[in-house]
């Protein structure tokens, strides 16, 4: 089935319909029609699009299904107040499983329609849709962080910035063999998503990426010319030539002092230590740079472990992949366990997608969740809503942790403790883009 022409649930269109207006799929294929949409999402997040860009965005996103609300007494009925999109991506999970899962992006509603319940009906009208189909998760990358625990969404995977002083910055991490190297951005754009699709399992919570993003990561998708060709790639080879990283980094400021230039690590990607360790040390040695700020970067990035002085950098920190749970055994049953163990695990879910008392086993090479029979009553019990459930479901975050926040509650102490045993995960989960 093509996913993009599933109909707009039912519920949420008459929900939309009670509030005077319509909701309805976007045609992608209609210029006229998706260049509007994508004028409506641009303008959510106070952004500005020209047309080349809108052009290069109809072709990029126009493989998702597209949602729009629509007033018909507004000054430009063809610009809807509300959007969303959807489309099936493959997010990893610890072990290195791929399960498709229900990806959803452009959530905005514009400010002259606000409480009329728009964000409410679209978002459980993806998930609903996305059960439908069956899927485990549906996934999100938010710009607000209070919007979505009340979907049952929960942060999954953190990011950090990393701002390095390179005055203090001395490296006593590994020296390999290989060599560093400058290429093209198009080299880049060409080899480094082949890289990606090789190494993403090493970490839960990546998901597949589009080239517009490879090519948003690299500076080259504004109307700027001279800032794309600040950009600047290189490649780590190693010992035997074979490539095996790359990074992408701009140079700026030094205007006042040319020795005091900030550079900005855009994107490293590396298979194995001797990548990561060239391509850091490369960029954190930069001539004449004084600060090195990396974005979007894991919070337990090995880079601080080999600088000698901790405090050559400070790290900013923050929720950004928020998953939703949609079926608990298949959720569950595609990560690796972190250890042996049973426990029972009730989980309240007002949308019903996650509730009820489920039997967690990791005894086997997955995780077995199913159902809690009578002959499971002496088993450890914990208790959590559907937003920890996720949070909890690539090893984001533990459930002692939650335990002490007041958000999970146990039967025992050392049912915590079996949960906690059950999903750990030996590296945090990190989503390297924004989708």
């Amino acid at each position: 089935m093509d996913y993009r022409s599933i109909p707009v649930d039912a519920d949420s269109a008459a929900r939309i319909a009670a509030t005077g207006l319509r909701i309805e799929l976007v045609d992608t294929s209609d210029d006229a029609a998706f260049t509007s949409w994508l004028s409506a999402d641009v303008r959510g997040f106070h952004s500005e699009a020209s047309a080349d860009q809108l052009t290069k965005m109809r072709g990029e996103f126009g493989h998702r299904r597209t949602t729009g609300v629509y007033d018909a007494t507004a000054a430009e009925p063809s610009i809807p107040v509300g959007t969303v999109n959807s489309w099936p991506v493959e997010m990893s999970v610890p072990g290195g499983a791929c399960p498709e899962s229900w990806g959803i992006s452009s959530v905005t509603v514009a400010p002259t329609h606000r409480g009329r319940g728009i964000a409410r009906a679209l978002l459980e009208g993806e998930l609903r849709t996305a059960s439908r189909l069956g899927l485990p998760f549906a996934a999100l990358t938010v710009s607000e962080s209070t919007l979505y625990g009340r979907y049952g969404f929960g942060p999954a995977a953190f990011a950090a910035d990393y701002r390095f002083d390179t005055r203090r910055v001395s490296w006593s991490g590994p020296r390999p063999d290989g060599r560093v190297q400058f290429v093209s951005i198009d080299e880049y754009l060409e080899k480094a998503p082949q890289l990606y699709e090789r190494t993403r399992r090493d970490h839960a919570g990546q998901i597949d990426v589009w080239p517009r993003r490879w090519a948003q990561v690299a500076g080259q998708t504004g109307d700027d010319a001279a800032a794309a060709r600040r950009v600047r790639a290189v490649r780590y080879d190693d010992a035997s030539g074979t490539p095996r990283g790359y990074a992408v980094y701009e140079v700026t400021g030094g205007d006042d002092d040319f020795t005091s230039h900030e550079a900005t690590l855009r994107y490293l990607l590396a298979d194995g230590v001797d990548a990561y360790a060239a391509l850091w040390r490369f960029v954190l040695e930069l001539p004449l740079v004084r600060t090195v700020v990396a974005t979007l970067r894991s919070v337990d990035e090995p880079v601080r472990w080999m600088l000698r002085d901790w405090r050559a950098v400070s790290t900013t920190s923050w929720d950004h992949l928020w998953v939703r749970v949609l079926d608990v055994p298949a959720a569950l049953g595609s990560r690796v366990p972190g250890a042996e163990g049973t426990v029972v695990v009730e989980v309240d879910d007002p949308m019903g997608f996650a509730a009820g008392a489920w039997r967690i086993d990791g005894g086997a090479e997955r995780l077995r969740a199913e159902p809690a029979s009578e002959a499971d009553a002496a088993l450890p019990r914990v208790s959590l809503g559907a937003s920890e459930l996720a949070s909890l479901s690539l090893g984001g975050v533990s459930a002692s942790v939650l335990a002490q926040a007041g958000r999970v509650s146990a039967s025992e102490p050392s049912a915590v403790a079996v949960l906690d045993a059950l999903l750990s995960v030996p590296r945090a989960p990190w989503l390297s883009v924004w989708f």
